[in-house]
């Protein structure tokens, strides 16, 4: 039976909403907007004394995680895992987020830093909605922290706030960012300030004042197949 034309928009209506649920319950597409901070560390919780940490993730086994580390986020279809990486910087391993999620973190260890230099190299190897990678710094848990992002869909590297799990953007920056290639993002904080670096040229940087001390970590969104190796953090 035929529908009449009036009745076209409303099923056009609900299909799409059907289908922006579907990729939202799915962590595809997300609603930005400022959350309220949650502010877990201060800086008499910084370690003492502050020790460099490296990360090359080839003493651990495949399929497994570095021991300290802490999933931040759920993911579906996949999630953070060490493996082969036939071209990874510092050979076999690397470590991958393979899942789909709204933004899939992880904590590397429980240290309590403040101003730092973080680098690590990353390679986006697949995603139709977003290629990224980020570093994120002074965690406070799941849902507080900072964020220095590149963006290989997108062609920029972003600075960002997560408060109450919220994604704010602080600055932004475009630049050229490869797929399928590995690279190098580095983030330097001091104080309120964060300079963000692609493969050695800053980018990006900016000024927030909310959180002064945590954890760090790695990042990616969506549906982001991300490997990272190398990651290495001196405070300063």
């Amino acid at each position: 039976m035929k529908q009449p034309m009036w009745q076209l928009p409303v099923v056009l209506t609900i299909a799409a909403l059907a289908i922006v649920l579907g990729l939202f319950n799915l962590g595809l597409i997300t609603i930005a907007g400022a959350g309220r901070a949650v502010v877990r560390y201060q800086s008499e919780d910084l370690a003492s004394p502050p020790e460099p940490l490296a990360w090359s993730f080839d003493d651990v086994a495949d399929g497994a995680l570095v021991d300290g580390a802490e999933a931040l986020s759920e993911t579906r279809f996949g999630g953070w895992i060490v493996r082969a990486e036939a071209d990874a910087p510092s050979l076999p391993n690397a470590l991958c987020q393979t899942g789909v999620g709204e933004f899939p973190a992880i904590a590397l260890g429980d240290a309590v830093l403040g101003d730092l230099v973080m680098t690590a190299r990353f390679k986006p190897i697949s995603g139709r909605v977003d290629q990224a990678a980020g570093l994120i710094f002074r965690v406070q848990g799941g849902g507080n922290y900072y964020i220095l992002r590149a963006n290989a869909l997108e062609g920029n590297v972003n600075l960002y706030k997560y408060a109450s799990g919220r994604r704010s953007l602080i600055k932004e920056a475009s630049t050229r960012v490869n797929s399928g290639a590995w690279q190098e993002l580095q983030v330097q904080v001091v104080g309120n300030h964060f300079t963000g670096l692609l493969n050695g040229a800053p980018v990006v940087e900016a000024t927030d004042d909310d959180y002064t001390a945590g954890r760090v970590g790695l990042w990616t969104k969506a549906d982001s197949v991300t490997c990272f190796d190398d990651v290495a953090v001196i405070p300063q």
